[in-house]
């Protein structure tokens, strides 16, 4: 994976449009992953399901929390990508009160699937979802790779420690010091 160019996908997003009268103020916007990769250094985390008790409860209330301390190591965005689609994404950064991480709807999961983590998760109800993994991305490659270990389809556990958002900045602080 490190060295490896993302995949060029276009991102179907909901966007607040304040030209848009009534109780549901937005438009779908088109994001290409030059939109969200192309020029900066960010993290992209991505995992099995919006709403679901790890991702909502540790990993993403962890790494909005953690934002300044992964800006001040050169980290310039934080994304959140699930095989969800752009209302349940919406619906759930609503939810944490996101004010730094954004998150990244991959309905059809193209993304991770061309990023080969795309797993099927039949056993739980989910059908086809990301693998739980992250990775540190400069300027549309990756730079460092963080995968749950495991990966497979049906899987019965959700592993969950690589990809912590305290294993990427203990990784990131290391590579400051040895600078």
């Amino acid at each position: 994976m490190i060295g490896r160019k993302v995949p060029n996908v276009t991102f179907r997003t909901r966007v607040r449009d304040e030209s848009i009268e009534g109780p549901n103020p937005f438009r779908w916007q088109e994001v290409t992953s030059d939109d969200y990769f192309k020029g900066k250094r960010v993290i992209l985390f991505s995992l099995p399901g919006a709403f679901t008790p790890t991702c909502s409860t540790y990993q993403l209330p962890d790494f909005e929390k953690l934002f300044p301390e992964f800006q001040a190591e050169g980290i310039d965005d934080i994304y959140c990508m699930s095989v969800n689609d752009a209302f349940v994404m919406n619906a759930w950064a609503k939810g944490q009160n996101l004010e730094h991480v954004k998150v990244i709807p991959d309905g059809s999961g193209e993304f991770t699937r061309k990023m080969g983590m795309l797993v099927n998760k039949d056993n739980l109800g989910f059908g086809m979802r990301s693998w739980r993994y992250a990775a540190i991305i400069n300027d549309g490659v990756v730079e460092k790779w963080f995968e749950e270990e495991g990966f497979s389809d049906l899987c019965e556990t959700d592993p969950y420690g690589v990809s912590s958002p305290q294993n990427i900045l203990e990784s990131l602080k290391g590579e400051s010091k040895a600078a």
